[in-house]
């Protein structure tokens, strides 16, 4: 009798999604859906702005306390929450009473700096305030200057991560800063400057804005670039690659929200030294 014949191989499996773009479509679906929560956010203002800060301050200091803390092999830190917990009541409570509940950061700040390893300790608190400051500056923009100047500053970070993804792995090239962040290119952070050049180009020509938006956007633009590689470099020398897996195809929250972070406080800078960025949309 004629053995049977084997079966015929299976076909190889198709592999979707693979290359430069093998992480777009998670980038775009849960990009598409942080950018929806926070416009919302934006336009609700007020306490609802304010308590979608705090949850965001809260995840911050979630994935900071775990990035700087001290590496115990088998076990795993349980601190993270507790600073997470407290951060967010305090920037809170600093929204509803005032500055001067700011003093009661020094508890997340404490706990953390405690927690850290001993070469990490200095960068937590460097980062913690300056997630703080940030939050406290979106404050500012929206409520004080206004809603479209909170939008265009958003937007202007926004779109220099966008176009340093797409013309960065289209385009290539030499590398912005390789030893630390090997993936950025000169390609992609010159192309985030002119976006923000055109941005507020379309400002000034379209909706009367004032002309030093021509200089404040590049400026806002590579603010933001800085953000993004301090938290790379962060990462670096802790040796992790993504602050944490809470944002799909994105990594963490730092990871997103580093560009916007320095962003803001080189606004709030410029608003301490009396160059505070100009009212857009009336």
């Amino acid at each position: 009798m004629r053995p049977p014949s084997p079966p015929p191989p299976s076909p190889e499996p198709q592999i979707v999604g693979t290359g430069r773009w093998a992480d777009l479509s998670r980038r775009l679906g849960s990009g598409v859906l942080v950018a929806g929560v926070g416009l919302a956010l934006l336009f609700l203002g007020g306490i609802f702005l304010a308590f979608g800060l705090a949850i965001l301050m809260g995840a911050l200091m979630w994935e900071l306390s775990r990035v700087t803390a001290v590496q115990v092999p088998g076990r795993v830190p349980h601190h993270p929450e507790m600073i997470a917990t407290m951060a967010a009541v305090v920037f809170f409570a600093v929204t509803l009473f005032g500055g001067w509940a700011a003093v009661l950061f020094a508890a997340p700040l404490f706990v953390g700096w405690r927690r850290s390893a001993e070469a990490q300790r200095g960068l937590f608190v460097a980062f913690a305030i300056a997630f703080l400051g940030a939050g406290l500056s979106l404050i500012w923009l929206r409520e004080s200057i206004g809603l479209g100047t909170a939008l265009w500053l958003v937007a202007t970070a926004v779109q220099s991560d966008v176009l340093g993804y797409f013309v960065g792995r289209s385009v290539g090239g030499p590398k912005f800063w390789p030893a630390i962040s090997p993936k950025k290119t000169w390609s992609g952070t010159s192309a985030g400057w002119i976006g923000a050049f055109v941005l507020a180009a379309l400002l000034v020509a379209f909706d009367g804005s004032d002309w030093s938006l021509l200089i404040l956007g590049p400026l806002i633009a590579f603010a933001g670039q800085m953000g993004d590689i301090a938290e790379s470099w962060l990462k670096r020398r802790t040796g992790i690659k993504d602050s944490s897996r809470l944002i799909p195809g994105h990594g963490g929250v730092m990871d997103r929200f580093d560009a916007l972070t320095a962003a803001l406080l080189v606004a709030a800078l410029a608003g301490m030294l009396g160059m505070e960025p100009p009212r857009i949309g009336g």
